[in-house]
């Protein structure tokens, strides 16, 4: 897919993280409504095979290859995309870590520096190349993939529902400095999707969506402009009944609860 390709006309929208679970459903579902596709992956192969599976040539979709840790290298992306396809309509920071950890462990505080570096500072680089082009247009979407972990910290999940609590933060801050501009900020907080990630996890998943169920009601979310969303909302509604409850009953309830894979346990990447 040679970014020299002339582009067809259309909204344009850019994914990390698109090469499987939730960001290669939100590609699916944006190209169904008629969205080019600008699409970000360390697996450039895999993310090109599935393209050209779908029959997107490459006038309908761009890929590009990046690590949202190194920040230079997304930066880099976001300029690319900018250069060949001109600035995206909605740009989604996808892409993100989620690995347990266990404070006592020294290589685990390796872990959470790692976790952030991806899920927060990755997500603002993400949005960086295309902050200024949007507010000069006046419109767009930048959508930030928080998740319903970031309500309440979770025993071994520390890394995790940190980064997490810190994407919803973020937004929040970066939606009251672009207000008024016409770029919209949207924070969206899933709660368990079927994805090979979470297929992992030795705990229960209540009010589980498939990948492609989360899209489509992320699509709606984005398209209306909606500035914090937990999907599904059943899930939103148990996390802030927890949020509720004082601290000891929290803690008895949680105990005993299965921690996440550690890091060399399981892979975990979204």
């Amino acid at each position: 897919m040679h970014p020299s390709t002339p582009t067809v006309s259309g909204p344009l929208v850019f994914i990390t993280g698109a090469s499987s679970g939730i960001g290669q459903a939100l590609a699916a579902r944006f190209a169904r409504a008629g969205y080019r596709l600008a699409l970000v992956a360390r697996r450039t192969e895999d993310m090109q095979a599935w393209a050209q599976a779908q029959g997107f040539d490459a006038a309908r979709c761009q890929v590009y290859g990046a690590d949202v840790a190194d920040i230079d290298s997304i930066v880099a992306a976001g300029q690319a995309c900018l250069a060949a396809q001109g600035v995206p309509d909605v740009v989604i920071a996808n892409a993100g870590i989620s690995i347990g950890m266990d404070t006592a462990d020294r290589s685990d505080i390796d872990v959470m520096a790692r976790t952030f570096a991806t899920n927060n500072t990755g997500l603002a680089a993400t949005f960086h190349p295309f902050v200024a082009a949007m507010t000069a247009r006046g419109s767009g979407a930048l959508v930030g993939i928080g998740s319903v972990a970031a309500i309440r910290g979770l025993p071994g999940h520390g890394a995790y529902c940190a980064s997490k609590a810190a994407v919803v933060a973020y937004c929040e801050s970066l939606r009251g400095e672009l207000r008024g501009s016409g770029v919209a900020v949207v924070t969206l907080l899933p709660g368990y999707v079927d994805t090979p990630l979470t297929r992992q996890n030795r705990y229960r998943m209540p009010f589980l969506l498939t990948a492609e169920t989360f899209a489509d009601r992320a699509f709606d979310a984005i398209g209306a402009g909606t500035s914090y969303r937990v999907i599904p909302w059943q899930m939103g509604v148990v996390a802030k009944l927890l949020r509720l409850l004082p601290n000891p009953w929290f803690d008895r309830l949680l105990a005993g609860r299965p921690r996440k894979h550690r890091q060399g346990e399981r892979d975990a990447t979204r």
